[in-house]
């Protein structure tokens, strides 16, 4: 007991080690990758970013509009970030707050209309009649 009793004193009389966090925030540091973003006006609702990401959090669905990300599966790795082709998806440098409920990030969206095809516009137009 004598041996901790130094170790006691040098603790009571220095800095403390710990922030209250939801009152003390620290700043976050640079490439620190938070909150998961999505605008959803520039998605064109590829699903590429739930294909990559690793632990399956992100769900589209092509023909209603719907993204949806689960933020306490996120592991937070921005691969889904990277996979983006419009890039539509971001970090925020924040992290989101604590919460008394787990809820889902749901977006709806316009989704893209499909593209016709070559065949299916050449039936649309009328033959020009020969004179």
């Amino acid at each position: 007991m004598l041996f901790m009793t130094p170790n006691v004193i040098k603790n009571f009389l220095s800095k403390k080690a710990t922030r209250l966090y939801p009152f003390e925030v620290r700043e976050p540091f640079e490439g620190y990758r938070g909150e998961l973003v999505n605008d959803i006006d520039g998605c064109i609702f590829c699903g590429m970013c739930s294909k990559k990401c690793p632990s399956q959090c992100i769900t589209v669905d092509r023909t209603t509009g719907i993204w949806e990300c689960d933020p306490y599966a996120c592991i937070y790795c921005s691969i889904c970030v990277e996979a983006c082709p419009t890039k539509c998806l971001s970090m925020n440098n924040v992290h989101r707050k604590p919460a008394a409920t787990k809820s889902m990030y749901t977006l709806q969206g316009v989704p893209p209309k499909p593209k016709k095809k070559a065949a299916d516009t050449a039936e649309d137009k009328p033959a020009k009649e020969d004179k």
